[in-house]
């Protein structure tokens, strides 16, 4: 009768391990056909929570002593949140973490090269792309953004009745051991069961609150393992001894972890039994605070693990960028005060028309019509600096310029709460612009329509004398206006002028967007008006103040 219940269990353990083996052989072929026919696209129906996604980003120390921190100014201008879901083609939730850090950190030349490097490994090694994908999947669920935690999150001090576990723990065995010889003692475990379950119930708040983490570094080490047998990208990292470090919390983390992998599996019919013994042995608060102190200790291992997994993600994510069907280049950094970019496009900007920019020691200047897509062409030149500089290539057929800090001022607004105005706001902003402006270090300074917040006499003349001051060193100016009284003054300030234009057919405006050299000859303020059925009296006002006004400001010359 045993044996027949034996070989009834063998065969349903035999049964359920086909079962199992099959759908995960199915679930990896699956995940295999998704990946392949999603490289080279943007993700769709995926939710970004930047509150999870930013955490890495904002509680790092690797963002101290870098080229520069975008500011929260330049984030908004250069709508950075559509940006990072356009260029994010991680597979991992640490990867995604990792690629915000990346974008708003920029670090030196050598990290750009390098991840450029690693993306055309990965574009040119299918194989390669696929497994390392299949192993960042594991990391892909929503509780894998709690691992930067154990990183960056103070770890409360340990309570004081840790000094008591060991001793509860050689008590329950001398008990266990004396009651063989006397089954009297066996009562005695009892009360110290008793005891050791308040202990262990109050160290399940602490366990709760790591035990996602503390699951998610488990996955994290086994993933980060698998990638570094892969020969080709271990090359492009010059230590991964932390693996080893790491290697050696195996025990504790999947001790820790158990609880959680046992309410995902068969296992939780033996739960009871399992914690029962924990319990009155305080294995699991023994372990953990054995852990708690292995992390505190292995806190840069950790690090380097998150960063080398996001590394290998990141550089996957640049390769399906690549891959896709907007032309990218890989740049050129050049100490000649020059920029010269061929083809260049704004990746968010459908069917955008491609411009070229060719300058040398001077900026540019740049008027245009209403919808010409003056402002769309400037924050392209900042975004295109951003990737070239961060993930190693830029969208243009060909890119060379300085490495430069990117400054920008173009979407600015009141500030009710700090009782501060759009000009105010404005000035203080130019004001730090004013204050890097004459460092060693190339600046990119972006602006779109500068003082629009004040009158024309004013803006022109407080225009003109910041324009003319940020213009010195081996600094970059990409400043649009309506302003072509601005344009006349500055023409002789080693600023190109462009701009951009419009046809009128048949009572309907037609933009080419395509970058014209030399200053604007037409405006078409008033005729839109005139074209949106204005009555005649405002229209021929407004032309007459217009011309009155352009006499006024060439005959004062300022």
């Amino acid at each position: 009768m045993l044996i027949n219940w034996m070989v009834l269990i063998g065969l349903l353990l035999t049964i359920l391990y086909l079962f199992k083996s099959h759908y995960k052989k199915k679930q990896k072929k699956n995940n295999i056909d998704t990946l392949t026919s999603n490289f080279g696209k943007q993700k769709t129906k995926n939710h970004y929570n930047f509150d999870k996604i930013s955490q890495f980003y904002q509680k790092t120390d690797l963002k101290r002593n870098t080229f520069q921190v975008l500011s929260d100014q330049t984030v908004r201008d250069l709508n950075f949140e559509s940006l990072f879901k356009f260029l994010d083609r991680t597979s991992s939730k640490i990867g995604q973490q990792f690629l915000y850090y990346k974008l708003r950190v920029i670090s030196n030349k050598e990290s750009a090269s390098d991840i450029n490097k690693l993306s055309n490994l990965f574009l040119n090694d299918e194989q390669l792309r696929l497994n390392s994908q299949l192993c960042l999947l594991d990391l892909n669920s929503f509780n894998s953004y709690s691992l930067e935690t154990i990183i960056h999150d103070e770890i409360e001090s340990q309570p004081p009745f840790r000094k008591y576990l060991i001793p509860l723990t050689i008590l329950s065995f001398v008990v266990i051991v004396l009651g063989f010889f006397n089954s009297f003692f066996f009562f005695f475990l009892l009360p110290i069961f008793a005891i050791n379950i308040v202990l262990h119930f109050k160290n399940k708040i602490q366990v709760s609150y790591y035990l996602e983490a503390i699951n998610q570094l488990k996955i994290a080490v086994n993933i980060g393992d698998k990638l570094a047998l892969e020969e080709k990208i271990k090359d492009f990292f010059l230590d991964l001894s932390f693996l080893k470090k790491l290697k050696k919390l195996n025990f504790k983390t999947h001790f820790i972890s158990l609880e959680k992998q046992l309410t995902n599996e068969f296992a939780i019919l033996f739960w009871y039994i399992i914690e029962i013994i924990k319990i009155q042995f305080n294995f699991e608060a023994i372990i953990f605070y054995s852990f708690i102190d292995s992390i505190t200790k292995e806190r840069k291992a950790i690090n380097d693990l998150f960063c080398f997994i996001g590394e290998v993600d990141c550089a996957i994510s640049v390769a399906s960028v690549k891959s896709d069907d907007l032309k990218t280049s890989e740049p050129k950094f050049n100490e000649d005060n020059k920029i010269v970019i061929g083809k260049m496009i704004h990746p968010l900007v459908k069917n955008c028309i491609p411009n070229d920019i060719s300058l040398k020691d001077k900026s540019m200047l740049l008027t245009g019509s209403n919808m010409s897509g003056k402002t769309t062409f400037i924050r392209a030149v900042a975004v295109n600096g951003l990737v070239a500089q961060t993930l190693g290539f830029a969208y243009a057929t060909s890119y060379n310029a300085p490495f430069f800090k990117i400054h920008t001022s173009i979407d600015i607004s009141d500030d009710l709460l700090n009782d501060t105005s759009y000009y105010l706001k404005e000035v203080l902003l130019i004001k730090k612009f004013i204050e890097v402006s004459n460092q060693k270090t190339p600046n990119l300074f972006i602006l779109d329509e500068i003082f629009k917040g004040t009158n024309t006499l004013e803006r022109i003349a407080g225009g003109k004398a910041i324009l003319s001051f940020l213009n010195n060193y081996n600094n970059f100016i990409f400043v649009s206006t309506h302003d072509i009284e601005l344009a006349i003054l500055l023409e002789k300030e080693a600023y190109e002028l462009y701009h951009f234009t419009e046809k009128i057919i048949t009572n309907k405006l037609i933009f080419d967007h395509k970058l014209k050299r030399g200053k604007l000859r037409t405006k078409n303020a008033i005729k839109i008006l005139e074209i949106y059925g204005y009555p005649k009296i405002i229209i021929e006002q407004a032309r007459q103040v217009e011309q009155n006004n352009l006499n006024f400001l060439k005959n004062e010359q300022l």
